[in-house]
């Protein structure tokens, strides 16, 4: 997925361009990125919502894409810096008018830049919702005006940022609407002639990874939930990195995502960003199920 710019509106709100946006000059943000597959006047769309936290804040920006991942617009919402806590913001995607209105003032947050509940995020078009978020779904209907849309939104694919110095934990879930897992991913490389790198899921050991340096890359599969989770790693630069960078990890509930990566092999540590945010939507594109990629960052 594309990255938002970090500049600033007069009123909090601002759609931006995403020609100037150079993903490989960015300093690693605290990001949460989920996207959604809609349907816009009958046609599939995929809905992009980021959460993230930086220097400057909070940061909620909200994309939506065509079904050929060409981006139709977009727009920043910055409602900490301005008082802006809820608000509405019309967009024009493909001549069609899509209204988002959100309402953070109650939000209530964790570690993490994604709020937990006490608030709501919603696209409407042609007076349907075509994506809600949040548990005041009753204050957003009655906000809005809108009817709930014919064609449900699909949770596909996440993207998120996480921080650690050999734990690094988050929450998982697998498909659109399945359980909320605790995933946990621990990898010590200090003083270690032979790391060992462990994913857990519900406290439960799922896969263990010895002789790193020689499995730097690769890939296994799990069971969870009953579903096939293919599970692909890459480590290189907590290993061979002359410099703090992240290790990687996509989980994808489909065995075809083997044929995704072995399509594009990833060689240049520094093209980890764009190539894997490109098979996040390569592989929604061509429905290979729900994909979640980590970043994972070490603290020093």
């Amino acid at each position: 997925m594309r990255d938002f710019p970090s500049c600033f509106g007069e009123n909090g709100v601002q759609v931006a361009d995403f020609s100037s946006s150079s993903t490989t000059n960015k300093v690693a943000q605290n990001l949460v990125n989920c996207v959604y597959q809609c349907r816009l006047r009958g046609k599939s769309c995929l809905i992009s919502v980021t959460w993230s936290k930086n220097l400057m804040g909070q940061v909620l920006s909200v994309g939506i894409d065509d079904s050929t991942n060409q981006c139709l617009c977009k727009v920043d919402i910055k409602p900490w810096l301005f008082s802006k806590k809820k608000g509405s913001k019309s967009l024009e995607a493909d001549s069609h008018k899509v209204d988002v209105y959100w309402d953070l003032s109650s939000a209530k947050f964790g570690s993490g830049p994604e709020p937990l509940e006490g608030f709501y995020l919603g696209a409407v078009y042609d007076r349907q919702m075509i994506l809600l978020l949040g548990d005041m779904r009753k204050e957003a209907f009655k906000k809005t005006s809108a009817t709930p849309a014919s064609f449900n939104s699909v949770f596909i694919a996440k993207k998120e940022h996480i921080f650690g110095k050999k734990i690094f934990s988050t929450k998982a879930q697998f498909c659109d609407n399945g359980k909320v897992h605790d995933l946990v991913v621990e990898c010590d490389t200090s003083g270690s002639n032979d790391p060992c790198l462990v994913i857990r899921i519900d406290s439960k050991t799922m896969m263990q990874v010895k002789r790193l340096r020689w499995k730097f890359r690769g890939n296994h599969t799990l069971l969870v939930d009953g579903l096939a989770v293919e599970v692909f790693w890459d480590v290189h630069n907590w290993l061979f990195g002359t410099s703090p960078g992240n290790a990687v990890f996509m989980f994808q509930t489909s065995l075809s995502a083997e044929k995704l990566w072995a399509s594009q092999p990833l060689c240049d540590p520094h093209t980890l960003h764009w190539s894997w945010s490109q098979r996040f939507q390569d592989s929604q594109t061509q429905c290979l199920g729900f994909s979640l990629t980590l970043f994972a960052w070490k603290n020093e």
